[in-house]
This record gives structure tokens, sequence and C-alpha cells, in this order.
């Protein structure tokens, strides 16, 4: 990269993190991803005050993504009626902050949380997590 093409180069915006998080999505194993079939995913900036309060974090910075609703291990076989859908959330500022102090690629640090994320709702190891990731290509 020459100096000009830096000059002209911003940190993600929500829309691109989410297209970042989309491709890393796409990605994963079939099978894993036909067993997410209605989580949504979400991008934003930072966690609410009170998932800070509940996750008993110090900083704003301190989560990178949140799993929020009822993994595959607790499904009831009929859903109740108004009840909210699983969803992921990744947080920007802090996902970037996170990188801009390691030596990870943007595409591999998206790609580690939501499969992280997606783990809770399966109620997957980390040793589950890692096999998982080290089985499909970075999405960027």
């Amino acid at each position: 990269m020459s100096a000009n093409d830096w000059a002209v180069l911003k940190s993600p915006s929500l829309e691109e993190l989410e297209a970042l998080a989309d491709k890393a999505f796409a990605a994963l194993p079939q099978g894993f991803r036909d067993l997410c079939e209605g989580i949504v995913i979400r991008i934003d900036d930072f966690p609410a005050d009170d998932v800070l309060e509940a996750m008993k974090c110090e900083t704003e910075f301190d989560l990178l993504g949140l799993f929020q609703g009822r993994g595959l291990a607790h499904r009831e076989a009929v859903s109740h009626t108004g009840q909210l859908p699983n969803m992921i959330w990744l947080y920007r500022r802090p996902i970037l902050d996170y990188w801009a102090e390691h030596d990870e690629s943007l595409g591999a640090l998206v790609t580690h949380v939501l499969v992280h994320e997606i783990g809770h709702h399966f109620g997957l190891s980390d040793e589950d997590m890692e096999e998982i990731e080290r089985n499909m290509a970075p999405a960027g």
C-alpha cells in the first residue's frame, strides 16, 4: 500500500462490519448454518448499558459479542408466542479496539467472535469452537 492509499482508509462502518459478519457466517459449514436458522445477527457500536451491567463489564470495550436468547440445548419443542428470536450481537468499537492491539486480520477476528457467540447457541465447548475455526477459511 502506498502512502496515498492509507490517506483515504477509514475504520469499517456498521454496514461494512455487518457485510464482513455475513461473509463469515456464509463460510461456516452448511450443517452448522442450518442449525442456526432464525438467528438474527446484529452489529452495534457498543453494548447497551444494561448488558454491560449484567455482564459485569468494567468498560464498554470489554465485550466483543453477545448471544441473547435460548440455546438449542434449552429450547422446548413448542415455542412460546411473543418469544424474541435468538440474536447475536457483534460490537463494532470493541472489535476494532481489540483488532488494533493484536496481530490478527479483522476478518479472522469477526469470524472468531461470531463462531464463539454461535457456540453459545449450541452449547459448544471452547475446544469445539476452536475446531470449527480451524476447519474454515477466515472471512477477510
